[in-house]
């Protein structure tokens, strides 16, 4: 075939429908505007849309420790995303799909979990609440509902991702708690974890906390903050960021407990970072502590705030700040 050149002053998108559908895919997607629309896509200029089509966002909590993480899997039904899928196709009396703000892993808890799915039938909101979360596992549950605009992405239309990892530190293991937060018998120098913490914030190349198998094209994330707090027994660190790498907060808290209980000095946190390798930076804390409690969206999409948990904890965000 010959090939068309592209000339500076030539619309991106009239260059490439010169070119078959499989050469597409060597373009971000930010420069090309996709042919045809599929459902949960990014709605890119130029696109057309079925005029049936609609979008609706959901507010969702849910206990992690009894699912196989948020993605649906091949050979598992045992996840967040297969009992949404399963309860939202039953309602809406069509199969749906759906996409969220962020994929959490096996055993990891969310007070604040984002998602979205397009429809062509007409509901009303409370059937995507109250009809939802009667055929929902007693483990997952629908806070909110919303129609939003067909721009609104639950993924990329976030601007930042919060998470709080709870930690209780008590001499003996929790009962009541088992699996809902981190136990840490060991004396914690919470002052040392802080400071050690600010040496993350900022846009930084996250490669020492990310874990083997992540799939993020680039290892750069920006931490907006990460503050910590103490309530009683419990260690709460609160960590916001434009996006996170595979275990990234997980492997984050590991270094802050290992520097915390005085088995590495603060200055550890500095030389893991620029090691920009994962076999320097120590372990990965258990997931049962971790919790997805906000994300963040452009405010003429209107998305809820609510508070953002987990339910025992009613403060806002930034509550725990130094």
């Amino acid at each position: 075939m010959s090939l068309s050149v592209y000339r500076a002053n030539q619309p991106i998108n009239s260059f490439l429908n010169n070119f078959p559908d499989h050469f597409i895919n060597i373009f971000p997607s930010h420069m090309v505007a996709r042919k045809e629309y599929s459902p949960n896509c990014e709605i890119l200029p130029g696109m057309t849309v079925p005029a049936n089509v609609r979008r609706i966002a959901l507010g969702v909590e849910y206990d992690g420790s009894v699912f196989r993480g948020f993605q649906i899997q091949p050979h598992d039904p045992q996840t967040v995303q297969q009992a949404l899928h399963d309860s939202l196709s039953d309602i809406a009396n069509e199969p749906i799909s759906l996409v969220c703000a962020g994929r959490t892993d096996s055993g990891v808890h969310a007070s604040g979990q984002v998602i979205h799915f397009d429809l062509t039938v007409d509901r009303p909101e409370r059937a995507w609440t109250l009809g939802v979360n009667t055929k929902l596992p007693d483990q997952i549950a629908v806070k909110w509902a919303k129609s939003v605009d067909l721009s609104f992405h639950a993924r990329f239309s976030a601007g930042s991702r919060t998470y709080r990892y709870i930690i209780q530190n008590t001499p003996a293991r929790p009962g009541i708690f088992n699996k809902k937060v981190t136990w840490d018998k060991r004396t914690l120098d919470i002052q040392s974890m802080y400071q050690a913490s600010q040496l993350l914030v900022g846009e930084h190349d996250f490669s020492s906390f990310r874990a083997s198998q992540c799939q993020a094209v680039s290892p750069i994330r920006r931490v907006h903050y990460i503050d910590i707090g103490v309530m009683h027994d419990f260690i709460i660190i609160e960590i916001q960021a434009n996006a996170f790498l595979h275990h990234m907060v997980r492997n984050i808290v590991g270094v802050l407990l290992t520097i915390g209980a005085g088995e590495k000095p603060l200055g550890w946190m500095q030389e893991v970072l620029d090691a920009k390798d994962r076999t320097a930076g120590g372990v990965t804390a258990p997931p049962h502590g971790l919790y997805l409690v906000h994300v963040e969206y452009p405010a003429h999409f209107a998305i809820p705030t609510p508070i953002p948990g987990p339910g025992f904890l009613t403060h806002p965000l930034r509550y725990f700040a130094n």
